[in-house]
Formats: C-alpha cells, structure tokens, sequence
C-alpha cells in the first residue's frame, strides 16, 4: 500500500451545493479511500469541525472582503485605502494558513479556486506567499479563471491577478477541469497543466426515490398534471434560465420550472429579472433554494431539506442553458441520475463532451422549434427516455467515474510527494 498522507484542502466556501464545493467533497471522497487524511480550511465549512478550521475572513461574502471587491472591480484604479486593507488581510490569513498547516500536521494543500479566481484577493495572495516561502507542495485545482468573468474584466487590481491568479511556482502543480483551460493557461503564463475532468461516482448508481422524498412534488406545490422542470444551477446571468423559462413556456403542456440555488455571489438584479420574465410569459416558476442542501437534513423547527439529489431523481427533465462552464456539473448530475436533458452545447461541451457519444437535445443561441419539439417527444414517450438515459449513463461511467479520478490523484500524489 502506498504512504498515507495528510491533505488540506483550501477555498472560500466548502459548503453547500456549488460546483466548487461539490468536487472538492468527491475529490476528498477518493483521496480518503485511498488511505490519505484530509482537512478543511475556508470561511464556510460543513465538514467536520475536528477536520475543519474555520476563518470568517476567508469567505467571499465577509463584509471586509466585499468593500475590498467594490474598489476593486469597478474601474482602473483602486485607492491606497483598498491596498491597505488587502495587505492587512493578507498577512493575516497567511497567519492562519500556517496555524492550518501545523494544527493538522498537513504535507500537501489543494487549493479549491482560491488561486483562480479573485472572489478573495487576499486569500489568493496569503496563499502565493506562504507557498513561495515554504515551498509547500501544492495543487492548484482550478475549476474557472478571472478572464473568462466578465465582471473582472475592468480591475483596479491586474497587479494582484498576474500575483496570485494563479502564481507561477515551482511547488504548484495546476489542474484543470478542461481541456481549452488548459490551453489559455499556457498561453498566458506558460506553465503547463493536467486536465481532470469533474466526476461522479458511476460504479455506484444512485439509490431510487425513498420515503423522506415522496412528498418532494407537494412541498414544491406542484400538481399531478404538471411536469417537474429542473433547472439545477445558481440564479447567475451565464446560466440563462430565461431561456429554461422559454422552454417551460412553448412546450405546450402543463409543467413547472423548479429552480433550486440561489442567486449567489452576482447580486440579485438577475433574480428579479427572472421573476419578470416568468411572470410576462405567464410561465410557473420557482425559486426552491430553502427545500434544497447538497445532503439531507432538517431545519431546527423541524422542516425538511432535501438532497439536490431528490430533485434529480423526481423531476421529469433538467434544463442546463449555460452560454459558459469550465465543465458541467449539472450535465454530468443529469447523467448520473438518469434525466433527459435540454442544453445550450456550450464550448467545453461541444470539444470536451460531445465526442464521446452523449445524447442531449441541444441548441446554440436560442430555443428553436426543433428544440421544443424534441423536449416534448421525450417527455411524453417514457421508452425514448429510459433508452437515452441509459446509453448516457453507461459513457458516463466510462469515462467519468470515481475510478477515473483514482488514477488521475495516484498520479497527481506521486508528482507531488513521490508517493
């Protein structure tokens, strides 16, 4: 058996259903089945405590952070207030950084977007300064950069991105979740990558519906007659739920969208646009992030949460109308669980994905007939559905699976520590 060793795993959030989130949890999954140990530092945690250390500050949404983000982002120039403050958190996550590393005895750190993109530039910058004076072995999981955001495309703060965003050491070792990252990350800083794509755990199919979701459909207010429309992403402007509203709209029979994030770290202007949207079209809609947790629980008054994966295994058909995603959490989620899908075949799709075989019904910019009229076929002929989910299913399971992401960490830990 190779040595068992000590992981920390670094970010913002490790909570909840995003994306991030989501693969850091699989990721650390496999990692312990291998026989290593792993440990959690962020400013939002629902791991364990005895494996977690806790630093409000290190969260996109602390309120230093968010003034820091507003001088920062909004034009070409920051002012020496804003420097001031970054340099004082800096050294003060640093600071908690190294009592991480001792606490847990850690021997290797992965970096969940923190070195990526500049949700908390003085978290990146801690990071760069406490890898590039100890050398600590790290992996960079980048998951998106800040040039493919077009909210960090005007910044008083470039000096900070070519710093941290990400920094180019010799102990880093980058990931990449595609291909085209990959590519734009050579080209820009000249350091090469290895592309690990998101997974799910195919070896292990989902368990069927059970007793704690069967009132999913009630609690959501849906009647019998209506179909279950699942947009399963955050309420941000690159998911185009508009379009999902489209959808909901032209196809002619009774149905609901249900979508079950919420609007995240974009603001709300978006939320209420979709509200209007869905009231102007006369489509049924809902905004269910309260009812949803990347797990089961309870609230203290005793109210049901359910798991993203009981809106999966309930809804009728996903609507994923992404114009951008580093990969696809939500396509590959469709697949696992077996659900028809309506996609944009957005550009990591179409050269990563597509290839391999999947079957989708897709379009480009907007819904067209053809589009409708497929989504329909496939609602209303059971059969069809079962037959394309099952195909999906199996090319998932080929090249996306947990015993995927074994092969690709053995390699990744022998780079890193020679073990």
């Amino acid at each position: 058996m190779p040595p068992s060793h000590r992981i920390g795993f670094v970010s913002t959030r490790l909570a909840g259903t995003d994306g991030v989130s989501l693969e850091t949890a699989k990721w650390a999954r496999v990692l312990t089945e291998m026989g290593h140990e792993c440990f959690f530092f962020a400013g939002e945690l629902d791991w364990p405590s005895e494996r977690s250390y806790h630093l409000p500050e290190a969260h996109f949404q602390h309120p230093e952070i968010q003034a820091i983000n507003a001088d920062l982002f909004d034009d070409y120039r920051r002012s020496s207030k804003t420097s001031g403050e970054v340099h004082h958190l800096r050294y003060y996550i640093k600071e908690h950084l190294h009592a991480f590393i001792e606490k847990f005895d850690l021997e290797l750190l992965i970096t969940e977007n923190a070195l990526s993109i500049p949700m908390n530039v003085p978290l990146g910058l801690a990071l760069t300064e406490l890898i590039a004076e100890t050398c600590m072995p790290t992996v960079g999981h980048h998951h998106d950069f800040f040039w493919e955001r077009k909210r960090f495309g005007v910044s008083g703060a470039n000096d900070y991105l070519r710093a941290a965003f990400p920094p180019t050491l010799p102990s880093i070792h980058h990931v990449v979740i595609n291909s085209f990252a990959a590519r734009q990350l050579a080209l820009r800083t000249g350091v090469t990558s290895t592309v690990i794509p998101n997974v799910m755990d195919f070896d292990h199919p989902p368990d069927p519906p059970d007793a704690y979701s069967a009132d999913l459909r009630a609690v959501l207010g849906l009647r019998p007659e209506e179909r279950f429309i699942l947009q399963p992403t955050r309420v941000v402007p690159r998911k185009r739920i508009e379009h999902a509203i489209e959808i909901v709209r032209r196809l002619g029979i009774p149905a609901r969208l249900v979508i079950t994030h919420s609007a995240g770290d974009e603001g709300t202007a978006y939320f209420r646009y979709l509200q209007e949207y869905a009231r102007l079209l006369n489509t049924p809609m809902l905004f269910a992030a309260e009812h949803f947790n990347h797990v089961r629980q309870r609230t203290p008054d005793g109210r049901k949460i359910y798991a993203l994966a009981d809106a999966y295994q309930h809804a009728d058909l996903v609507t994923y109308p992404s114009t951008v995603e580093g990969f696809g959490n939500a396509f590959l989620e469709s697949i696992y669980y077996k659900r028809p899908l309506v996609m944009s075949t957005y550009e990591i799709f179409r050269t990563d994905i597509q290839p391999k075989g999947f079957q989708v019904v897709g379009f480009d910019d907007f819904i067209t007939d053809e589009t409708v009229e497929q989504a329909r076929r496939i609602l209303e002929d059971p059969a069809l559905a079962e037959e394309i989910t099952a195909r999906n299913y199996e090319l998932g399971r080929r090249h996306y699976s947990f015993r995927a992401l074994e092969k690709h960490l053995t390699a990744l830990m022998h780079t890193c520590l020679g073990a």
